[in-house]
């Protein structure tokens, strides 16, 4: 079968990178999903339907980030771009700090990947190299690839990841306002250098938090602190850094989303989630969407006509 007869049908999770002292290296995946059936059309026909989050924000043109992502897999394996027929749903939020731009990233590579089938051929590694040659760095796309929690680095043959997998014990939180964040701007905020008992408190921070996640949830709150990022983009996220402070206050281990503004609380058991959602509730005027949620383990995955699509899909 060609591709220009194929669909194929991708999800791919929000993600929540640093997870506080991980700058640009810790991920974890959640249970927030994008959805896509994706069909290559004869020609260089592009129709694209979106519902869900964001939609309105979506293009329907070239430009579209998925469209051309598919598109540059295509170029890279040396195979025509085929016209193609996009329908999404979003779950994930926009420019909220969960990943979103890494896993349209994602979903689109995992449909190239579909639609080449029987053509060419992608190792794990070929996967994380293009969705970081595109989205910038590995700490979004990882997670939203390989699913649990990642660790993601940069060495001379290029991005590398190692997947852990999460105690069960750690229950996550996400806090979700309604205004968004750029995260070039959040980036713009970070000084070039930092103090060495900055660095070296992170070290510290980092390395405890791979035991809290991974076998000792209890030591989530200390392991969460950040001295790194979080301080130096408080004052372009106010409400964020109002409801962060309080909830750490009240033990909770929450943090800033990736680049924010949301907030997500990773807490040591499921019953804790509804505390921290009273108190979020006592503490702030804001609007906050709360998002009771799971680790996802699959991490982005993509289904072939023979095996259809997802359950509750498109």
């Amino acid at each position: 079968m060609s591709a220009a007869e194929r669909t194929v049908w991708v999800r791919v999770p929000a993600t929540s990178a640093n997870l506080g002292p991980g700058f640009d290296t810790l991920g974890l995946a959640l249970s927030v999903y994008d959805e896509l059936e994706v069909t290559a059309l004869a020609g260089d026909a592009l129709e694209i339907e979106v519902s869900g989050t964001g939609a309105d924000e979506i293009p329907r043109d070239e430009s579209n980030l998925i469209a051309q992502t598919i598109w540059r897999v295509f170029e890279g394996v040396g195979a025509e771009a085929p016209g193609l027929r996009i329908v999404a749903r979003n779950g994930i939020p926009h420019g909220r700090g969960l990943g979103s731009s890494g896993s349209a990233v994602v979903a689109g590579i995992l449909a190239a990947k579909g639609l080449l089938e029987g053509t060419a051929s992608f190792t794990d590694d070929d996967l994380l190299r293009i969705a970081t040659e595109i989205e910038g760095h590995p700490d979004n796309v990882a997670p939203a690839l390989f699913g649990g929690l990642t660790i993601a680095w940069m060495d001379q043959t290029g991005p590398q990841h190692k997947k852990l997998l999460v105690h069960r014990g750690v229950s996550p939180l996400v806090f979700v306002p309604s205004f968004t964040m750029s995260t070039k701007v959040a980036r713009g905020l970070q000084p070039d250098q930092v103090p060495r008992e900055d660095a070296v408190f992170n070290v510290s921070r980092s390395a405890l938090l791979i035991a809290a996640l991974t076998q000792s949830p209890e030591l989530l709150l200390a392991a969460t602190d950040d001295k790194l990022h979080q301080t130096y983009r408080a004052s372009a996220m106010p409400e964020t850094n109002r409801l962060v402070t309080a909830l750490r206050e009240a033990g909770f281990a929450a943090v800033v989303s990736g680049a924010g503004p949301s907030v997500l609380v990773l807490a040591d058991g499921p019953g804790g989630r509804l505390e921290a959602v009273d108190v979020a509730n006592a503490v702030t005027d804001a609007p906050w969407e709360p998002l009771i949620l799971a680790v996802d383990f699959k991490g982005g995955t993509v289904r072939n006509q023979a095996e259809g699509a997802f359950e509750h899909d498109i």
